[in-house]
């Protein structure tokens, strides 16, 4: 799975992280991304899922009123980074195809429905379906030059970037998702 640690420490971007992959590469990082989830929610119940972990962290500026919690359950941070890697698995199968960004691309199951390790784990199965399928609406060859900035001053996403960008997401979920199951071992 690609190190995402640099472009965490801004000491590379993602672009310059994915620069040379291809969209089997992309499809590999993806199977290797909802495997890892997997293994961190093997021995996961019910219980577990719909878990209030103490998270002194716990800040969500994008949250909708009222939906704002101390701290996510395992069943939010599942259907959160599911959402992230299918938008960014949308908008790069269009950057592919040569459709210029129109704007977000994002539907999440809400958060208050994931009380089941059957609905988290049909989640990841279906949401690593969806993404791998997306790389199958690339044309060949992609239209690489087809980019857009997420914001005034960022660089650039390019259909492999894009892609990337919901992986990186989802891996920086990595170690709250193991940090959630050990306490509610614990």
């Amino acid at each position: 799975m690609l190190d995402y640690q640099s472009v965490r420490e801004k000491k590379a971007t993602i672009q310059d992280l994915v620069k040379g992959l291809t969209k089997d590469d992309l499809r590999r990082e993806l199977d290797e991304m909802v495997g890892e989830i997997h293994r961190r929610i093997a021995d996961a119940t019910d219980a577990d899922i719909v878990f209030q972990p103490n998270d002194p962290k716990a800040n969500d500026p994008f949250a909708k009123e009222g939906e704002a919690e101390p701290a996510w359950t395992l069943g939010y941070v599942i259907v959160h980074l599911t959402a992230s890697m299918e938008e960014a698995a949308s908008i790069s199968q269009e950057l592919a195809r040569g459709v210029e960004f129109h704007g977000r691309s994002r539907w999440e199951v809400p958060f208050r429905e994931a009380k089941t390790i059957a609905l988290c784990r049909a989640r990841l199965a279906e949401s690593g379906r969806m993404c791998s399928a997306s790389l199958d609406m690339w044309p060949e060859p992609p239209h690489m030059d087809n980019t857009y900035a997420a914001a005034p001053g960022a660089l650039p996403h390019t259909p492999v970037s894009r892609f990337a960008s919901g992986l990186k997401h989802a891996s920086d979920h990595l170690e709250q998702i193991s940090e959630i199951m050990r306490q509610a071992k614990s």
